[in-house]
């Protein structure tokens, strides 16, 4: 687990964030990803960690042919109706947390400008990587506060045609969030 070495296939998560999938194009220090989502995004390496994914029924296959296990996978006639289907639609969109704790390891001392100005930034790369990327939505978590990065959040995203927003769903992020639509255009 210990090496940094990617290859095509490999299951992965992104490091500070809930996305995750599996290794579709390596190119130097740049990996591509198909995420869970089932969208494209590429990463630098030191942004990616290989998931373990590891079975623990491995072992057997490399021990002793006589602890191999073998396993009916036949199904039952009461499992055979029983088909699981998964909404891709009740997968969340990325979300990003704007609080500088989140962002910087250490904001002692910097001023409210400084904090301001690093939330702004953060914010404008997660808008423009997800209108690169072709990324449908996302979310952005400003906490409630005074309402300066919230109100300097919507003076930003004005400044791009091709994007809605409006405020996140209140009862999983209360009034602290806005969701952001990206209308593509077609390639």
């Amino acid at each position: 687990m210990g090496t940094n070495k990617f290859e095509v296939g490999d299951r992965v998560a992104v490091l500070d964030d809930a996305i995750s999938g599996v290794v579709v194009q390596v190119k130097n220090d740049q990996i591509s990803i198909q995420t869970d989502d089932d969208f494209m995004m590429t990463f630098f390496v030191n942004e990616l960690v290989k998931e373990n994914t590891t079975n623990e029924l491995d072992y057997f296959s490399k021990s002793d042919a006589s602890h191999k296990i073998k396993i009916d996978t036949t199904p039952t006639r009461q499992q055979k109706n029983f088909v699981f289907k998964s909404d891709k639609r009740d997968k969340g969109a990325p979300e990003f947390d704007l609080h500088i704790e989140k962002l910087v390891k250490n904001f002692r001392g910097m001023s409210n400008f400084d904090i301001l100005t690093i939330q702004l930034e953060t914010a404008q790369r997660h808008v423009e990587f997800a209108l690169k990327n072709r990324i449908p939505k996302i979310v952005l978590i400003h906490g409630v506060g005074e309402g300066i990065l919230k109100t300097e959040l919507e003076f930003l995203l004005r400044k791009y045609p091709q994007v809605t927003f409006q405020e996140a769903s209140y009862q999983k992020y209360g009034m602290g969030a806005t969701e952001i639509y990206f209308q593509q255009n077609s390639k």
